[in-house]
């Protein structure tokens, strides 16, 4: 989230899209109502289902499921059409001025440098102009047609609210008034917010669907302002703490990333990341990656990592290619993996098409499950009948069990979506022999490192070099976890100015990210969360919920990363000048001589307004990107593609070439293409859902969530089901090319069939709760209908779109 939970209150209009947040988060929905009750904000609701978040909206438009982009791409166009934009933020606070260059184009659905064999792009071309200073080149009149405003307008003017009707099936008039609502937030004295969640990650170009919504809060100037924001709906703390602590097969803590196998120069490695400013007086902050990499690599080898290894960066492994989920199973399919960790994850479950995943699993020699609970994964050798149809004769997989604490009996900081860390404290003791994740952890290192001692290795350095400095090797505590990730001096830390000025002592806890050094003087393991566990002690255990300006930012709550600011990118609240656009949400405001307000300033704190620097302090451009440059793999501006099981068999948007019905830069692997069905025996369109009264796989085991859901379903609707022949009880058999579900059917007046292209589609909705194991009613898997494809920049599978056929059981 950009902003977090209480400021959604601040909102003036509030879209939903992508998200049912009533239902899948009904503790943050309050601050909606909030919202409602006190400022008579107008909710909007987009969706392929009739929710309970729609069921309390001002607007409630349908929307065919997987086509979010067009959708917002045609808000876009509307706003730049009808000139709904907030002028003066856009032309100071974003790159709409910024000239791209000559060789960068857009043909039929293809960005310049496409490559069809490898299915990727050479993005050498999705730049700026640079002048003679190297700084890029603008037009402040946006009158060069090559600039970001001119290429933008050009782009997304395809999306009429024709198209939209015919593509999304939403009614011009519904679309319409979507457009009014939203645009009513481009003054500065009023905000809009926009939540989400894996309604829009769960697709084949999940992340460009949240670029596009990031680009229309842009237009509005809704980023960095009380009651804005875009704000990701986390399903729960793991979710945003795997990504803040690096747990993706590329990244490193603090959004890091590891480097690849050409990458054997270490400050070619840095050179690269620590982006230099692109216009004059420009902060970057990512110019400091060394300072966090060296403090980092510090954290892990200690006094084993010196200038001489280059702070250990020999040690780390260099990456042939991304070892993602898909990619994990793919090399398990295909006999190349030996062993797996599965360590809170349950992929027989959680990752596409069950078929795969089960058959991947049984090619390993060994299987590691840690989990408070017995999991379809940890049994997926046994046979459960129709649900789970193996022999386990022929399954030569060892399954070792190591059962875990759960959070309630541990104690640590959680990370909510609003990028807060709070402590929380032990509620109960485990359960017979259950270990805590860090002890079993610990365990497997030391036996690991002793193998090591003992036998030796090709390269052992990086395991016997590391440093484990807790006072019980077997066993560390949090605590102890904490302080190493927010770090240390290991020598006096000075002022970078002032060398006789000693920031802190060594063995100190640093006070914040500005006091890391490049020099190997501190040690820090995730520096966006330098600040978190101080000298003063753990900021994340603190409990003070005042708010002296009512705009809900609770300061000495807890602790928020980064540096404990509440909504990011808050210099973009003021004009140029530093004058807050809204005076009734004041975050923060230039006084003559600081920075100073609600929040902890996004900036620097002592730097006047007429130096000229810009809000986006990450970027080196210093504004906020409409054309992505260096970012997603599918081009500079989002494009909407068809799912891979696309109802319709083309892009509407590019009819005539096959190459862009869906997109052409998705991680997918040859076998599974062979997998993907077509609208001619799967027509049925589909979408995964959660449900209130269980909790992902986990609540089935709980007695009392097994009651109030105790049995499979299936949700279609009234115009379906005559269709096909049931009524609401009925068993329903629901098929895709990789397999099939038998569950009762829910028929309900809350999904409507839609007219896309002028060809009827039907939605059906699919519950994921159930599995063979637990206390409710065994049921099938819903992945045993996903197909295996993924985002290509997160990897994140498609499971909100994909094709199946709905037939009496």
């Amino acid at each position: 989230m950009t902003n977090h939970w209480v400021d959604i209150k601040n909102a003036d209009v509030i879209l939903v899209m992508g998200g049912n947040a009533a239902e899948a988060h009904p503790c943050g929905f309050k601050w909606v109502t909030e919202a409602k009750a006190h400022r008579k904000a107008r909710l909007i609701v987009v969706d392929p289902r009739f929710t309970r978040t729609a069921s309390v909206a001002d607007y409630y438009a349908q929307i065919r499921t997987g086509s979010d982009i067009v959708f917002l791409g045609g808000v876009i166009n509307y706003l730049l059409t009808n000139d709904k934009i907030q002028h003066e933020y856009v032309k100071n606070y974003t790159d709409m001025p910024f000239i791209v260059r000559e060789d960068f184009s857009f043909t039929d659905g293809l960005y310049s440098g496409y490559n069809a064999d490898k299915r990727s792009y050479d993005k050498s071309s999705w730049d700026y102009e640079r002048g003679d200073d190297g700084f890029a080149k603008i037009d402040p009149t946006l009158q060069n047609p090559r600039c970001v405003y001119q290429l933008m307008k050009q782009h997304y003017s395809r999306y009429t609210p024709e198209q939209v009707e015919k593509i999304c099936g939403t009614p011009k008039e519904k679309f319409l008034k979507v457009c009014e609502m939203l645009a009513s937030t481009a003054v500065p004295g009023r905000a809009g917010t926009i939540l989400y969640a894996l309604g829009w990650t769960h697709h084949s170009v999940g992340s460009q669907i949240i670029r596009t919504g990031a680009m229309v809060q842009l237009l509005l100037g809704n980023i960095g302002i009380a009651g804005g924001g875009m704000n990701a709906l986390r399903g729960h703390s793991n979710i945003q703490g795997l990504t803040d602590l690096g747990l993706m097969s590329n990244l490193l803590p603090g959004y890091m990333t590891l480097p690849m196998e050409a990458e054997q120069d270490y400050d070619a490695f840095i050179a690269k990341r620590a982006t230099q400013p692109l216009r004059p007086n420009q902060l970057s902050y990512w110019r400091n990656y060394r300072a966090f990499h060296v403090s980092f690599m510090k954290s892990w080898w200690g006094d084993n990592a010196t200038a001489e290894n280059n702070f250990g960066y020999d040690y780390l492994p260099k990456l042939d290619k991304s070892y993602d989920m898909l990619q994990v199973f793919e090399l398990m399919n295909q006999g190349k993996m030996t062993g797996y960790i599965a360590q809170g994850f349950n992929p027989l479950a959680a990752a596409p098409n069950k078929a795969k995943i089960g058959a991947s699993l049984a090619r390993l020699k060994w299987l590691v499950i840690m989990d408070p609970l017995a999991t379809e994964t940890s049994e997926f050798w046994k046979n459960f009948g129709e649900f789970n149809d193996v022999d386990p004769a022929s399954i030569q997989t060892e399954v070792f069990r190591l059962p875990t604490t759960c959070f309630a009996e541990e104690r640590g900081s959680l990370v909510s979506s609003s990028r807060v860390l709070q402590w929380h404290w032990q509620g109960a003791v485990g359960p017979g022999e259950s270990k805590s994740d860090l002890e079993i952890m610990s365990g497997l290192w030391l036996r690991i490192r002793r193998a090591y001692q003992e036998k030796g290795g090709k390269y052992p350095d990086p395991i016997l070099k590391m440093s484990w400095p807790y006072s019980d090797p077997e066993s560390p505590t949090p605590e102890e976890i904490a302080m190493e990730f927010n770090g240390k001096a290991l020598a006096d830390v000075t002022d970078a100015t002032d060398k006789t000025k000693v920031l802190a002592k060594k063995g100190e806890q640093l006070a914040g990210f500005a006091q890391l050094r490049d020099d190997g003087s501190t040690a820090s393991g995730c520096w966006i969360f330098c600040g978190s566990w101080t000298q003063a002690g753990n900021q994340m255990g603190r409990r003070d919920n005042s708010d002296p300006t009512g705009i809900g930012n609770t300061l000495n709550w807890a602790w928020a990363w980064p540096a404990n600011r509440r909504i990011l990118y808050n210099r973009a609240s003021c004009d140029v000048s530093g004058k807050p656009f809204d005076s009734t949400r004041k975050l923060i405001a230039w006084n003559g001589t600081a920075w100073t307000g609600a929040d902890v300033p996004d900036f620097k704190i002592d730097e006047p307004p007429e130096n000229g620097m810009n809000p986006f302090i990450m970027n080196p451009e210093g504004v906020a990107r409409f054309f992505s440059r260096d970012g997603l793999v599918e081009g500079p501006f989002p494009e909407h593609y068809e799912p891979f099981e696309t109802p319709l068999g083309y892009n509407p948007l590019h009819p005539e070439n096959k190459a862009v019905v869906s997109n052409p830069a998705a991680r997918v692997f040859p076998d599974d293409r062979a997998a993907f069905g077509t609208h001619e025996n799967f027509p049925h369109t589909a979408t995964t859902y959660r449900l209130t009264e269980h909790f992902h796989y986990w609540t089935k085991h709980a007695r009392l969530n097994a009651i109030i859901q105790p049995q499979q379903f299936v949700e279609i609707g009234e115009d379906l089901a005559k269709e096909v022949g049931v009524v609401a009880g009925d068993r329903v058999k629901v098929s895709s090319n990789r397999g099939h579900i038998i569950a009762v059917a829910l028929v309900t007046k809350r999904i409507k069939p839609l007219m896309i292209e002028g060809k009827k589609v039907q939605t059906v909705g699919l519950p994921l709760h159930w599995g063979f194991k637990g206390l409710a009613k065994p049921g099938y898997l819903v992945n045993t209908l996903t197909p295996s494809v993924g985002d290509g920049n997160s990897q994140t599978p498609e499971f909100k779109s994909f094709l199946v056929k709905v037939e009496k059981a």
